[in-house]
């Protein structure tokens, strides 16, 4: 039986990240985890793009652009893989979703579609080749969560779309008496996780809340973007 990664079919896959500060947001995630963030040369449209241990693992979209409304929050776009985006668009909306994007060709690279969960979190269908995709030998992405007040329906919403439950997503029940609204999140696997969380309240931003069920400890970044991290394999 094949084992699970991120960056395989019916996986999520990719990231985006959608920011009002593209400086202030490389500068603390390449401080706080050691991503490099760079502009493809040979990209037109001039992308700044993520790496990590030498693999690119995103990109960056600037809300400051005109391209965006200005009331647009910042946010973390995921993808998930699939085969047939139209056909798992159609599913999705079968089975509760809201449709904000319908499929489209996004350049050369494949199609996209962006829909919101019946729990209320976005996510998008990404059909595209696997050189588009996160790289099985890069650690940074290591799994996806997702806390929210009905973790066994939004289980059963995937498994309903995608035909499986994701094998590298945890559903898990949210805490907290301020929990923000439902979002897919990234883990990290990193060496020292309370170091890196140090590093970030050294730079003004830290953990709004505690350990989570999942054994990660869940940070804040500028613009309010969150991600996990958790201790890396030995």
């Amino acid at each position: 039986m094949t084992t699970p990664h991120l960056g395989a079919l019916n996986e999520f896959c990719w990231m985006d990240v959608k920011t009002h500060d593209v400086p202030g947001t490389a500068a603390f995630f390449s401080a706080v985890l050691g991503w490099r963030f760079a502009v493809d040369g040979s990209d037109w449209r001039r992308a700044t793009k993520i790496f990590a241990d030498g693999h690119q693992i995103g990109g960056v979209s600037d809300l400051s652009s005109p391209l965006y409304p200005p009331d647009t929050p910042a946010h973390i776009a995921y993808y998930l893989a699939v085969d047939d985006v139209e056909a798992r668009t159609e599913a999705a909306t079968a089975a509760g979703a809201h449709l904000v994007l319908a499929p489209f060709d996004a350049g050369d690279q494949g199609r996209i579609a962006t829909l919101i969960d019946p729990v209320g979190a976005a996510f998008s269908l990404w059909q595209t080749h696997s050189s588009h995709r996160w790289s099985p030998s890069a650690r940074a992405p290591q799994r996806m969560v997702l806390a929210c007040p009905r973790p066994e329906q939004a289980r059963r919403f995937y498994q309903d779309v995608l035909g499986t439950v994701p094998g590298c997503a945890d559903f898990v029940p949210a805490h907290g008496a301020e929990e923000p609204e439902p979002r897919w999140e990234l883990v990290v696997a990193v060496d020292d996780p309370d170091a890196v969380a140090a590093r970030a309240r050294g730079l003004g931003h830290g953990t709004p809340a505690g350990r989570d069920p999942v054994g990660e400890q869940r940070l804040t970044g500028p613009d309010g973007l969150t991600f996990r991290v958790r201790a890396a394999a030995s």
